[in-house]
């Protein structure tokens, strides 16, 4: 068993924020284990840090949940942060032609494998001494406000603003805070494609202004770091001239 500092678990490191904050934790005295199905990109996030544990994991099984946190467990004995990034969106196409199986996927990603890792690392931080840890959920600027035609994604990052609630209120009694981060256009693989221009509620295209990731990251390890008689409920990170305020 080995500790070096403060253990976080980071799901969807594979690429853009969850390798930024993964690495950023790590650099920052963090032992980091990094969660997601692609076992070759959870590498690349690896081989870039020091001592980065990778466990290829799908978050919306159960029993690879389980075996993520038991790994956890196994190697450094308890688990300070919980980084619950992983998610997925569907077609940008009217709410009528999404099939069941584009619903499906996206819950059971985005709010189904939220609760799971939740779940477990409530029961280790229970049970570990010293009793406590944080969980720190990605939201999502759609939390507050839609995008045309993005209803799965908008209604499981909407219902993680209530999971974020529930489990900082249960966790209250065990020192388990638990708080939000919502981004806005953070310079990833993801939102390349608003450099092309993405639809607008009023019908037009318009290119958008996109941030360093690397200030996500930043945002992360400070909710991170405060004290567990401290916590950030929410946060939101954004491009200061996205069109979120006032959007439609």
């Amino acid at each position: 068993m080995q500790t070096i500092g403060k253990v976080a678990l980071v799901t969807g490191a594979g690429s853009g924020i969850g390798r930024a904050v993964a690495l950023t934790l790590n650099r920052n005295g963090y032992s980091v284990v990094i969660a997601g199905r692609r076992a070759a990109e959870l590498e690349k996030t690896a081989a870039q840090g020091t001592g980065i544990i990778a466990v290829p994991t799908d978050v919306t099984v159960p029993s690879a949940v389980r075996a993520l946190f038991a790994k956890t467990k196994e190697v450094f004995g308890r688990l300070d942060v919980l980084f619950n990034n992983a998610g997925m969106g569907a077609p940008a196409i009217p709410m009528d032609d999404l099939t069941f199986d584009q619903w499906s996927s996206v819950v059971n990603v985005n709010l189904t494998g939220a609760f799971l890792c939740a779940q477990e690392a409530m029961r280790m931080m229970k049970h570990q001494n010293p009793q406590g840890g944080r969980i720190i959920n990605n939201g999502s600027i759609s939390a507050q406000t839609p995008r045309p035609n993005s209803a799965p994604y908008t209604a499981t990052k909407h219902a993680i603003t209530g999971l974020t609630k529930s489990i900082a209120l249960d966790g209250r009694p065990f020192d388990i805070a638990c708080g939000q981060i919502d981004i806005g256009n953070a310079a990833t693989e993801m939102t390349d494609r608003m450099t092309q221009g993405v639809a607008q509620a009023n019908g037009t295209m318009m290119i958008e202004p996109r941030m360093d990731v690397q200030h996500v990251a930043d945002a992360v390890l400070h909710m991170a770091n405060l004290p567990l008689d401290a916590n950030i409920l929410t946060m939101t990170i954004m491009a200061t001239k996205m069109p979120l305020a006032g959007r439609g």
